[in-house]
Formats: C-alpha cells, sequence, structure tokens
C-alpha cells in the first residue's frame, strides 16, 4: 500500500473507537445500557478490541491475526445477543411471539453452530485453520441473519407499531448496513473479483457508517411507544399462540357434554308427551350432569 491508502486506512480504523467511545458515553449518560445491555457490552468490547489488535497489528502482524480472531469470536457472540436483545424490545407488548422469537433464536445460534462445526471440520484447505475457518462460518451466519432481521423490521415495522425512530429499530438498521457490505465483499473475495486493500477500505468505511448510525439514534429521542400503535393483526397472532401454548383446564368438556344432554332432550321431549300415560317429560328423564356422562362413556378429561 502506499502513503495515501495507508493514511485512509488508519484514519477509518482509529474512527471506530472514537465513535464507539462517544455511543457507550451517550448510553451512560442516557440511562440506555441498561435497556440494550449486550449491545453497550458489544459496544465496550469493540474498544478494547482496537486496544489489543492495534498494537499487535503494528509490530507483530502474525500475533495480531489470532488475536483479531478470537476478538472477532467475540464480537459474533456479543452481536446475535444484540439482535436477540432488539427483537425483545420490538416484541415487547406481544409476549407470547417474544417468546416463541426467543425459542427460535436459541434454534437459530444450535444450527449456527453446528453448520461452522462441520464446515470446519470439512475443509480442505492448508492455509485455513479449522477454528479461524469456524469462527468466519458463524460470522457469516450472524451477518445473514441481522440482514434478515432488517429485512422483517422493513415489511412489518407498520404492523407491529414500531416506529423507525426506535433505539432497536436503529440498532438493526446499523448491523444490516455492515452485513450486507460485509457479505458483498466476501461475495467478491471468494470471486476474485475486489483486492484485499479495497476490501479493508470499503468494510472500515461500512463500519463507520453503521457507527455513525448508532450514534445518531443513540443521541436522538426515542418515541414512547403508546398503546394505540399495537395493530390488530399481531394482537391475533398473540392471541391465536395464546390459544396454542395453553392447554384446555380440566373441566373445559363439561359445557361440551351438557350441550349435547340438553340437544338430545330436546329432541325426545316431542315422542314421550305424545304417549298420553299422564307422564310429563320431566317425570320420565333423569338428568344426568356432564361428567357423570363422560365417566361412564369411558372418556378422559382434557388436561
Amino acid at each position: 500500500m502506499n502513503e495515501r491508502t495507508n493514511i485512509v486506512l488508519y484514519t477509518l480504523w482509529f474512527l471506530h473507537p472514537v465513535l464507539e467511545t462517544v455511543i457507550a458515553v451517550l448510553m451512560l449518560r442516557r440511562g440506555q445500557h441498561r435497556t440494550f445491555k449486550y449491545f453497550f457490552s458489544y459496544i465496550v468490547a469493540q474498544i478494547l478490541t482496537f486496544a489489543v489488535v492495534f498494537p499487535t497489528y503494528l509490530y507483530n502482524y502474525s500475533t495480531s491475526f489470532y488475536v483479531s480472531s478470537i476478538s472477532t469470536a467475540i464480537s459474533v457472540v456479543l452481536g446475535f445477543q444484540v439482535i436477540h436483545e432488539a427483537f425483545l424490545d420490538i416484541f415487547r407488548p406481544f409476549h407470547t411471539l417474544r417468546d416463541l422469537g426467543t425459542v427460535l433464536f436459541r434454534w437459530a445460534g444450535l444450527v449456527m453452530l453446528l453448520v461452522a462445526g462441520v464446515v470446519s471440520v470439512s475443509t480442505n484447505s492448508s492455509d485455513a485453520v479449522p477454528w479461524v475457518q469456524a469462527i468466519m462460518t458463524a460470522q457469516r451466519c450472524v451477518r445473514i441473519i441481522q440482514v434478515g432481521m432488517v429485512l422483517f423490521l422493513l415489511l412489518f415495522a407498520r404492523y407491529l407499531g414500531v416506529s423507525r425512530r426506535q433505539h432497536s429499530f436503529g440498532i438493526c438498521l446499523g448491523f444490516g448496513i455492515f452485513a450486507i457490505v460485509e457479505l458483498a465483499l466476501n461475495a467478491s473475495w471468494a470471486g476474485y473479483r475486489l483486492g484485499e486493500v479495497a476490501m479493508n477500505l470499503i468494510n472500515m468505511a461500512a463500519y463507520d457508517s453503521a457507527l455513525l448510525v448508532w450514534w445518531w439514534y443513540t443521541f436522538a429521542k426515542s418515541p414512547a411507544r403508546d398503546a394505540g400503535s399495537i395493530l390488530l393483526r399481531p394482537q391475533r397472532w398473540e392471541q391465536s399462540l395464546s390459544d396454542l401454548h395453553h392447554s384446555l383446564p380440566e373441566d373445559s368438556l363439561i359445557p361440551m357434554f351438557e350441550g349435547m344432554v340438553d340437544r338430545a332432550l330436546s329432541r325426545t321431549q316431542a315422542p314421550i308427551s305424545g304417549q298420553g300415560d299422564g307422564v310429563t317429560p320431566d317425570a320420565t328423564v333423569v338428568p344426568t350432569s356432564g361428567r357423570g356422562l363422560a365417566a361412564r362413556a369411558g372418556a378422559k378429561p382434557a388436561g
């Protein structure tokens, strides 16, 4: 690299801890570190990563490669948790949908680890260390999840009553911008369409753009989410999942059996009253409760 390229590269790199420090201070002053704990931890981890990786990059490049790989693994774990945290904040009014999303995120994390393990074991490249290959694969999986989360918010924000000025939306937007650029760079690198220097410059500029997005959302005031913004469609989703989640009580079959008995009695009243023997229908029919009918029929109560 020439001197001008080095200056641009180091400038973009030095912007990372500067913007991250500003974001961390703003979150502390506004109390947002309590709402978005994993995002705050992610920002602090990135500051510490720069403090460790940059000196090793200057004095020992081979050591910085392994240090950078370990820091990438930490960023992958925290980045996955940040997306889950933003998801929980978006679905805060819908408890059942939030629980379902938590289960899906756990399964996504498990599948991501399995894919990373299979790729690291099956790789045949002598230049790629297996555990480094696993970290890179897990990172790409997280990037895909981040892009999917942004697309989900862009498509369904109005159905969920989510304002695009909310902090959780800004967090997902910043990750989505960086993830799209990084995935495109990886594809270009794999196809030998882009050099290493250009890829590093674009990647750092994309991360600086994500930091600027986070800084703006951290600095701006997030609008309060009122009850009127909860629309009918997610409420139906919530109710449907609640009906599937909660099992029926033990006596829930009694009304059904009582209705069956009442219908049977109403059909038999007409021929009985026409017999002319002076016996009223109430005297000839023995009333039976729903529980007794179910017990004699051998039916097992629900629950």
